[in-house]
Order: structure tokens, then sequence, then C-alpha cells
């Protein structure tokens, strides 16, 4: 009994082990991790995919309206009069007939149907063709959606690293807030310093740690709303594993212009819409001046009699059917006042206003692209000012840093230098996120990597 209530204490023990580890694990990510997570669980991505879905589904099965309506009735009747034909035709061709005396089974009649037809016009060839059409504008929607949520999971980790840089200057200026103030306690108790320099040293110290301790918290609120938008469950802590280094890419505006504005996933999305609409106003014309064909056939057996007629036997019914071949022309339809004119009118005013506002798309698109590269060409000049400015910088705090352990210069002078040595490796990392950022928008707006067409 003993044995046993240690063994399960040990399994306890092992079980909370794991769970805690679990439970404590960090998920290490690159960019390309992120991403990926992002594309299998996003639930941005999976209801578009399902949007998606739908369209395919709706395309592979277009043919349908090609499918004849059938259908399948049973009717038993009962008639309220009931006048034996043949008897009255025997009792006048033969004196001294008597017919037979009328049931109830007489009033009973037994009808069954199978109805098949089939309508057709031009109009359905291009109904087909439209469904077509909104298969290619939702697969195109969804490649829009794969690609912004790409852009948006890259310049989200790429902001965090950032982030991330900037507490990490904190907490080197924290350390050497730190290591001034022991420096100070060092030379207050050795009699170099008054004990005013000590106090500044300590409220310089002490001032840095909340500064330090809020910047670290909102980048932990920040990596969990990452988990969030990656799909992954509520709790897991990630961790980054990467730099802001961007590759710096040679773009001219004209020639990305001509070569790619064409590519732009919003202009072809209108474009797809543009020629869906098309394709239903042909249907609409085609349904208005052209004549349907209507295949018509149906079986309808009937029995009379039926209370009292044997069901099974094949002499006893008797068939009404027939096979039909309509053609029809709506008229009206073609009257320029008649709803499907108006409705027809209504499609090419769209049409017309869907034209206007490609035409603006396509010189809006443009016009962000040829923004979107004198950014990337300015944070490239600035990325190379920001690499100078820093050497200057880290420069100037090293001599200030020297002259103040020396008893030369202030506290205060120290403190500015190290607040422009900080500033100066933000600003850079900064220009490093903007050209990224400007790059990932650009590549958006073209559909294209131009990383690899450099």
């Amino acid at each position: 009994m003993k044995n046993k209530m240690i063994y399960a204490l040990v399994l306890a023990l092992i079980t909370s082990g794991v769970m805690f580890a679990q439970e404590n694990e960090v998920l290490t990510l690159t960019v390309d991790d992120a991403v990926e997570y992002a594309a299998k669980n996003s639930r941005t991505l999976k209801t578009a995919e399902l949007d998606f879905e739908l369209a395919k589904w709706k395309k592979n099965f277009a043919w349908n309206v090609f499918l004849p309506t059938a259908q399948v009735s049973g009717t038993s009747s009962r008639s309220n009069d009931y006048t034996n034909t043949v008897g009255e035709i025997m009792k006048a061709i033969m004196p001294g007939y008597s017919p037979a005396p009328t049931t109830e089974s007489n009033h009973w009649t037994a009808v069954g149907n199978l109805s098949v037809s089939l309508g057709l016009n031009a109009a359905l060839v291009q109904s087909m063709r439209a469904t077509y059409s909104d298969f290619e504008a939702g697969k195109i929607t969804w490649e829009q959606t794969q690609k912004e949520t790409e852009v948006n999971i890259r310049k989200y980790f790429y902001a965090l690293l950032l982030q991330q840089e900037n507490v990490n200057l904190q907490k080197t200026t924290l350390e050497n807030a730190r290591q001034r103030q022991e420096q100070a306690q060092v030379n207050f108790r050795n009699g170099y310093v008054p004990e005013l320099s000590l106090l500044k040293a300590q409220v310089d110290y002490e001032n840095k740690r909340p500064e330090v301790e809020k910047a670290e918290q909102a980048l932990n609120q920040q990596m969990d709303t990452f988990a969030f938008l990656l799909g992954l469950p509520v709790g897991t802590k990630i961790a980054l594993d990467g730099q802001i280094q961007p590759v710096f890419v040679e773009v001219d505006a004209d020639k990305i212009v001509e070569e790619y504005l064409s590519a732009n996933l919003t202009i072809r999305n209108t474009q797809q819409s543009l020629k869906t609409l098309k394709i239903q106003k042909s249907a609409l014309d085609l349904s208005a001046y052209t004549p349907s064909l209507q295949i018509a056939w149906n079986t309808q057996p009937a029995l009379s009699n039926a209370l009292e007629t044997n069901w099974l036997e094949k002499d006893n019914w008797y068939d009404n059917g027939s096979l039909s071949f309509t053609i029809a022309w709506n008229l009206t339809d073609m009257l320029p006042f008649s709803s499907g004119r108006q409705q027809a009118k209504e499609l090419q005013t769209t049409i017309a206003k869907l034209e206007l506002q490609l035409k603006t798309l396509e010189q809006n698109t443009e016009l962000e692209i040829r923004t979107a590269v004198d950014n990337l060409n300015q944070s490239k000049k600035a990325i190379e000012s920001s690499q100078r400015n820093i050497d200057l910088a880290q420069r100037s705090y090293n001599m200030t840093a020297i002259a103040y352990r020396n008893g030369t210069t202030e506290l205060l002078d120290l403190r500015d230098a190290e607040s422009s040595l900080n500033q100066a490796k933000l600003g850079l990392a900064s220009e490093q996120y903007n050209y990224i950022s400007n790059l990932l928008d650009l590549e958006f707006k073209v559909n294209t990597r131009l990383e690899e067409t450099k």
C-alpha cells in the first residue's frame, strides 16, 4: 500500500511538472514561421477560404442550368357525380338495355403523373460564363486576402522587433544608470564627490526603472496580440528570432508602373467584376431578344373505378401523357419600359460607373506606387545617414563617459550623450523598419517579389 502511494505521488509530480513545462514553454518564431502559422490558423484566412470554396463549388456545377425539371405526383379523387357514358350509349342503341347500377367505387379515380421539362435559351450559356467569372473573381479575392495577411504579419513582426530594440536600449540605459549609482557610492565613500552627486545618480536610476517596466509590459501585451493574430492558443508565449536588416533593391518607378501595374490585385479584381457585369448584361439581352424552347414530356397513368378495379392489372390503366415542344418569345421584355429593360439599363449604368472607377483606381495605384518608390529611396538615404550619426554619437558618448569618470564633466552631460546615442540607434532601427515596411507595401501593390527581380 505504501509503495502504491509513493508511486502515485511520483506520477503526480511528473505530470504536474510536464504541465508546468508546457505552460511555460516559449515558442520561438522567425518571420517565415509566423507567416506559416497565420496561413494555417488565421480566422480571417479561414473565412476567406470558405467563400472561395463556395465559389469553386458553384463553378463546378455551373452546368446545372441545363438540368431538366422532373416531378412525380399521385392523386386519388372522388367525383361528386358519376355518369356511365358507356351505359348511356349502349342504352341508346340497344332498347331494353339496363346498365349496371352506380356504386361508390364508380366515383373514385386514381391518377399518377411523371413530368419532365427543359427550357432552353441562349442566355443559359451566358449564365454559365457568369458563374465561371464569379469564380475567377473569388480566386483573386482569395489570393488578395492571403497576400494581405502575409504583409500584415511581416510588418507586425518587424514592428515588434523595433519595439524590442527600444526596450533593450532602455534596459542598457538602466544598467548604465545602476553602474553610475554604484560608482557614485564608491566615490562618495572615498570623498571624491559630494553627496549631491550621489543623490543625482540614485534619482536617475530610480526614475529609469518604471519607464523600463512599462516598456516591457507594453511589449508583452503586443506579443500576446501577435500570438492571437497568428491563431495560437491564448497564453502562448512567443520569442522573435530575427533582425531588422532590410535587403536593398534598386527600383525605378516608371519601369515598375509599366511592368507590374496590371498585376495589382485590386485592379484585377475590379476588371473581373466588370467582366462579370458585362456577361450578366449579355445574358439579360439574350433572354429578351431571343425565343425560348420548352421541351416537356409527361406520363399520366389513370385508373377508373379505383375501389374495385385491380391496380396491378396493366390493362386497367390508361395514359393521358404527352410530349410537347413549345417555342415562346416574351415580347413584353423587349419594350424599353419593361422591368427587364429597366434592369438592363441599371446594369449598363453600373458598368459605366465601374469603368470610371477602374480608370481612377489605375491612376491612384500608379500614384501610390510612385510614392512608395520615393519613400523607399528616402528610407535608404536615411539609413545611410543614421549609420553615420551613430558613429558620431558613439564617439561622443565614449569621450563623455571618460570625462565623467575623471570628474571633468557633469552627470547631465553624460545623460545627454547617452540619450543622443540611444536616439541615433533607435532612429536607425526605425528607418530600417520603414524601409522593410515600404518594400512590403510596394510588393503588395505590384503583386511581385521585387527582391527576386533585382
